[in-house]
């Protein structure tokens, strides 16, 4: 005898199989990310602060995620030229940006922006801190601390120049604040990023720079440029006899490089939530707190909103400097 019951429950059965199979994608899909390579857009040539961060960080990132994570150099107008292309990138977990102070400190520089980082941008993560520092070339400038330099730099206005990255980034403005801050009457020099200035101060071709302690690390071990002092408020993670500015006769002059991750707007939260947590476990590995101490950089736990707050707040920091030191672009 045929049973009328039975196929209404088959129905019934597969009905919540498949209610099953679609509440269970979303998690297959987390599951799959990712499934090819991952570009990191870098807006700064290979060579300066961000490379010697972004390198560590994701080649032990390619071991966890068992996939390749590039890095695509992307230097020009102090960092943006990166974040713009990062911007108009698609919002499918695989291309991410590497930003930093540099873009907390654009919009109050640059009249027109072709991105907007609040706007075009999913924060993710801060991933290190570090303080700047003062550093000569010593072959030029023949001082033995700060006050040496401060009274050398006294006696010859505007005959001492200090490369940065590039108009409108942190060390442009971190030479800006020494001005105001010291008296003195330093001369800018805009390069496409923190490498190549670096390399001009080796050579002998500019005077210092207000430095990210990262990309500098080996020339100061090396001797072939003068650390003066770290603008934080302790002594450098790893380089415990370079004194603070406050300690060599500068208080209150603290500047600090810090680079972030951010997703372009739209991408899946379900890659964020990935990377964020590989992040962290990368953040845990002995290879990274190495390669951290020995940049002289230590790494705030801050994700999401948290993140998205303290570069709100070094915003408004860099804002009120630029006014205060009326910086006009080069």
């Amino acid at each position: 005898m045929n049973h009328p019951v039975r196929p209404i429950r088959r129905r019934v059965l597969l009905g919540a199989c498949g209610l099953l199979a679609l509440a269970l994608q979303p998690a297959a899909q987390a599951q799959a990310w990712p499934a090819k390579p991952i570009t990191v857009v870098v807006p700064f040539p290979a060579g300066g602060g961000t490379d010697a961060f972004a390198r560590p960080l994701f080649a032990q990132l390619t071991k966890q995620l068992g996939v390749q994570v590039i890095i695509d150099n992307k230097g020009g107008a102090g960092g943006n030229v990166g974040a713009t292309i990062a911007s108009k990138a698609a919002p499918d977990g695989y291309t991410w940006f590497m930003g930093g102070v540099h873009h907390a400190i654009a919009p109050s520089i640059y009249p027109k922006l072709d991105y907007n980082l609040s706007n075009d941008f999913t924060p993710v993560a801060l991933l290190a801190s570090v303080p700047q520092v003062i550093i000569v070339n010593p072959q030029k400038i023949k001082a033995a601390n700060l006050q040496e330099f401060l009274a050398y730099a006294k006696a010859n206005p505007g005959n001492i120049n200090y490369g940065s990255a590039g108009n409108g980034t942190s060390h442009h403005l971190a030479g800006e604040l020494f001005n105001l801050q010291a008296r003195t009457k330093l001369v800018h020099v805009p390069y496409r990023g923190a490498g190549p200035a670096l390399q001009d101060v080796l050579a002998g071709q500019i005077d210092m720079m207000f430095d990210g302690l990262a990309s500098s690390a080996t020339h100061i071990k090396g001797g072939k440029v003068k650390a003066l002092a770290v603008a934080g408020e302790q002594r450098a993670n790893g380089f415990p006899d370079i004194p603070t500015a406050a300690e060599a006769g500068m208080p209150g002059y603290q500047v600090a490089t810090w680079y972030g991750l951010w997703a372009p707007k739209g991408t899946p939260q379900a890659a964020i939530d990935r990377m964020a947590a590989e992040l962290q476990k990368a953040f845990a590995s002995n290879e990274i707190k190495d390669a951290w101490k020995g940049l002289g950089a230590y790494t705030p736990n801050l994700y999401g909103k948290p993140f998205a707050d303290f570069v709100s707040s070094e915003t408004r920091r860099w804002a009120e400097v630029v006014k205060d030191a009326n910086v006009k672009l080069d």
